[in-house]
């Protein structure tokens, strides 16, 4: 038996195994054996076929089989071992001639490199303070949300919900009744009814206004008559209206306001330090750019970008799409996201000293129950079911841990939020302008 080598790249080689009929003869007789043992034919006691007849009639099947059984012995002993390959290992060729064999395996090795001194990277950080206007802001949200829906006198306004009959006009303007649609209601707050809204400003029932609604080179003209006019009735704000939306668990005004601007904060302060998260990785990426990414391991991301559009997509895709295209397309996208692995696996090397405890599970999980509205005990029945989802459940917790050691190290602007989205918009305008 022989291994030799082909550096397709300097991540990326071509591995022949070959190997001689006569090396493979002691493993076809063994398996020849082995086989006679399990067959039954008429004419012959269990077990005693004659060898010369089971190579005759199942040697091609018995050799077939055994061959590629040594083929993945020698990947796992041999291969293995020796170049702790990486990605799904791709079998080019296999050849057998009945005296000899070849086989080719594209592997994937993983690439060196070394890290870069976190304590020179800058990022940006979002940072704010919830403002009173953004309290108000929520507890008219929250009132809206309580809120009574009636018919009204009064003209259409911008949060005014309608019935309406729309009737198609023709080219000349002329209605076409035939298609006319009949009590329609619409809620005027929605996007979608925008060009409703526009028309509809300042009209009472009774009125007869034209929306024109368009959709590419598209066009269609409507003669819309309301019927009705709503308007939502707010609830008072006061102790008896915190009671009721709480359900009894806050008790006044004040301390409504005191626990909608600290949910704010948090939240606000989760994105941050998402955000944060994520100039990070692309600081870090962008510094090491040069990291070459094995074609193995370039596939098997591309292939989990198309996995998660089809499972976005619901398994459903156009007719025309064109799968070749699309990995072609997201290809820098995916090796972005290799790179990024590989930079991880070195951060964790560097921050050894990250311990996962049981406190640390039960917050994450706590916070997992808190995002999908569920209980806690089910998120952990859930993860107690299956090792792969503990064990990821316990990677993202010791990235969590390392992403904090590495904002503790890295230089951090912090900039207001209206600094750090005039910043982006800046950046991505010049991005495109390039």
């Amino acid at each position: 038996m022989k291994i030799s080598v082909e550096d397709k790249t300097k991540v990326d080689k071509i591995l022949t195994i070959s190997a001689t009929r006569e090396e493979l003869e002691p493993r076809f007789e063994k398996a020849y054996r082995t086989y006679r043992k399990k067959i039954n034919m008429p004419g012959f006691r269990p077990g005693q076929m004659p060898l010369t007849i089971i190579k005759k009639r199942f040697g091609k099947d018995i050799e077939s089989e055994e061959i590629n059984n040594y083929v993945q012995e020698i990947f796992r002993d041999e291969v293995v071992p020796k170049y702790s390959p990486i990605g799904e290992p791709k079998f080019d060729e296999l050849k057998w001639d009945d005296k000899n064999l070849e086989v080719k395996i594209e592997i994937g090795v993983r690439p060196e490199f070394e890290l870069t001194d976190i304590s020179k990277l800058t990022i940006d950080k979002m940072v704010h303070d919830v403002t009173d206007k953004e309290v108000d802001e929520e507890l008219e949200h929250s009132r809206e949300r309580a809120g009574t829906w009636k018919e009204s006198e009064e003209p259409v306004q911008e949060k005014s919900k309608v019935t309406i009959d729309a009737v198609p006009l023709d080219e000349k303007g002329n209605p076409k009744e035939e298609e006319k649609d009949t009590d329609k209601s619409i809620d005027l707050s929605d996007e979608q009814f925008a060009p409703f809204k526009e028309a509809l400003l300042g009209k009472k029932k009774g009125d007869e206004a034209d929306v024109e609604l368009a959709e590419g080179d598209d066009k269609e003209v409507f003669r819309v008559t309301v019927k009705s006019v709503q308007s939502l009735e707010l609830p008072e704000l006061n102790d008896e209206f915190v009671k009721k939306v709480t359900n009894e668990e806050i008790t006044s005004v004040e301390d409504f306001r005191s626990h909608i601007k600290s949910q704010i904060q948090n939240y606000f302060d989760q994105v941050s330090g998402d955000i944060a998260k994520q100039e990070v990785m692309d600081e870090l990426i962008k510094v090491h750019d040069d990291i070459d990414v094995p074609d193995r391991v370039l596939a098997r991301f591309q292939q989990a970008f198309l996995d998660r559009m089809k499972q976005q997509q619901q398994g459903e895709v156009p007719e025309d799409f064109n799968e070749e295209e699309y990995l072609e397309s997201i290809k820098e996208d995916a090796a972005k996201e290799a790179r990024w692995a590989f930079i991880l696996d070195e951060l964790e090397k560097k921050y050894d000293d990250v311990e996962i405890t049981p406190e640390d599970v039960d917050a994450k999980l706590a916070g997992e129950a808190a995002r999908y509205g569920m209980p806690v005990e089910m998120i952990k029945n859930f993860y107690a079911q299956s090792n792969d989802q503990l064990e990821n459940l316990r990677k993202n917790i010791r990235a969590d841990k390392v992403f904090e050691k590495i904002l503790n190290d890295v230089q951090v602007k912090e900039l207001s939020k209206e600094e750090y989205q005039e910043k982006k918009k800046k950046e991505r305008n010049e991005k495109g302008d390039s």
